[in-house]
């Protein structure tokens, strides 16, 4: 492993750059965290076998951190709608912890592989505006169980929040948009944690794993990207009311799509 400090300070413009891109765009900082943190742990020479884990499980937790004021910001404002919320989340926590035993048994190879397909699904949802369009009410209680399982499991698989999957299917039961992404925000808290602790303890063993990590989660990539993201995404959020967001949500698809082909394409 190179000298902390160095990749301390990258860990720091990261987590201002998904802050700011999430406050921005409202797109999830996972997309942008762990195809950055895998970058940076080849570099710092981590053992290759546990790179995509190691990403995928400090991004979770990264997230644990940042959703909390996002939620706290949408429930001041009434746009979460806590039933639906309370009615996902028990799907969510199990299906996060069938995620986080399903990555620990795949290679790091095949993880990156299974991210590269997510990220350029995303990047051709947001390339093209596609939106599901408003087709019924929500399903009842186990139809809500396992969708939020589905929500879950996907979500740890690729260390996101949960909202490009949370989003789209809440529209798709006719909830209106503001209460679709405030509710989905809401989401990502049980996500983001069920996840992360999965990755914690099926990575309590794993062999090869740089100092300061508990399990899958790497300490100083989780302080440094959650203290700048949780500053900047205000900033972003502020630039939402003044830049032209839905040409920059074009230029994101395009950086998304060339990293998704990347990760690919690779090995």
């Amino acid at each position: 492993m190179e000298s902390l400090l160095p990749t301390l300070l990258l860990y720091l413009t990261l987590g201002a750059f998904a802050g700011i891109m999430a406050g921005l765009l409202g797109v999830g900082g996972g997309l942008i965290i762990v195809p950055v943190l895998a970058w940076i742990f080849h570099h710092q020479q981590v053992n290759d076998a546990v790179i995509m884990h190691l990403a995928i499980g400090t991004s979770l937790a990264t997230i644990v951190v940042t959703s909390i004021s996002s939620v706290r910001a949408h429930h001041q404002r009434g746009a979460v709608l806590w039933r639906v919320f309370w009615r996902l989340t028990p799907g969510i926590i199990i299906g996060a912890w069938i995620g986080a035993a399903i990555a620990d048994l795949l290679p790091s190879a095949v993880l990156s592989k299974v991210f590269a397909v997510f990220v350029l699904t995303v990047a051709a949802q947001m390339g093209f505006g596609a939106k599901p369009a408003p087709h019924r009410e929500s399903p009842g209680a186990i139809g809500m169980a396992v969708a939020g399982g589905v929500i879950g499991a996907v979500s740890a698989i690729v260390g996101i929040g949960g909202g490009s999957l949370t989003v789209p299917f809440l529209t798709w039961c006719n909830t209106a948009m503001r209460q679709a992404v405030a509710t989905s925000a809401a989401c990502g808290l049980p996500i983001a944690l069920a996840g992360a602790l999965g990755f914690m303890v099926t990575g309590l063993n794993a062999a090869s794993l740089p100092p300061w990590s508990l399990g899958y989660v790497y300490g100083p990539a989780l302080l440094g990207i959650t203290v700048t993201s949780m500053l900047s995404a205000p900033l972003g959020a502020r630039w939402a009311h003044t830049l032209p967001t839905e040409i920059l949500k074009k230029v994101f698809a395009v950086f998304l799509a060339v990293v998704g082909a990347r990760m690919l394409l690779s090995g």
